[in-house]
């Protein structure tokens, strides 16, 4: 939050669940601005602390994690629905039992040949109105299986960023005893963790932004 406020990005608190020790269990929040997820994107991954606690009569140290996970917003999700996809089939009404209505081929049928997915509308009299009332619905059928596949992929992007919260699968240590915060990714350090956490992350973030761009330049070569 201190370094969202420095780099002067807007934070709105989605959701929000506090622990019974007086901390947090859990947060959501969205932050908008410049740069924001180039920059907050590297902080996806288990964070380890470690630190004595006041409470820690022995001076052990003790160790937990938080998993974090960083998702652009979705953008709208839109369907391009291409004539040569569709089928269009008519034939006439019927009513209750079969019963013929209309002694016309004004009911339509139009089926979206690479999902398979059909709609049909006989409501009205007119062929070309039933086409139009076939064509929206089945416009918000396509509609709604795509966000269902884009909410499935987000909610695997996620999984695959927090993966199962295990200490082994740490990206970050945060050693209190020793001023200590190293990012296990690309092996950098910096021994000054309180600034760190009063938000001034750019000196951990800048030399590991460095540094993948680097890796990246170098894969391509």
């Amino acid at each position: 939050m201190r370094y969202a406020e420095i780099r002067g990005w807007k934070i709105e608190v989605l959701d929000q669940s506090d622990s019974d020790l007086g901390g947090l269990k859990s947060v959501a929040f969205s932050l908008s601005g410049d740069d924001v997820y180039s920059r907050m994107k590297f902080e996806s991954g288990v964070h380890r602390v470690q630190r004595v606690p006041v409470t820690e009569s022995g001076g052990r140290v003790h160790t937990s994690t938080v998993t974090v996970a960083i998702m652009p917003e979705a953008e709208a999700v839109e369907i391009d629905i291409r004539m040569e996809d569709l089928r269009f089939d008519v034939f006439r009404s019927s009513g209750p039992g079969g019963q013929s209505v209309n002694t016309t081929d004004s009911a339509v049928r139009v089926t979206h040949i690479p999902t398979g997915l059909s709609v049909a509308s006989q409501q009205e009299k007119s062929q070309h109105r039933n086409k139009e009332i076939a064509l929206r619905i089945l416009y918000a059928r396509l509609l709604e299986a795509k966000q269902a596949e884009e909410a499935a992929k987000q909610a695997a992007d996620k999984r695959s960023q927090v993966g199962t919260g295990d200490r082994s699968e740490r990206i970050r240590t945060y050693n209190f005893p020793q001023n200590r915060v190293t990012d296990h990714r690309y092996n950098i350090s910096s021994f000054d963790l309180p600034g760190i956490m009063e938000g001034e992350l750019d000196r951990l973030l800048e030399p590991i932004m460095a540094a993948d761009s680097e890796m990246r330049f170098e894969a391509l070569g």
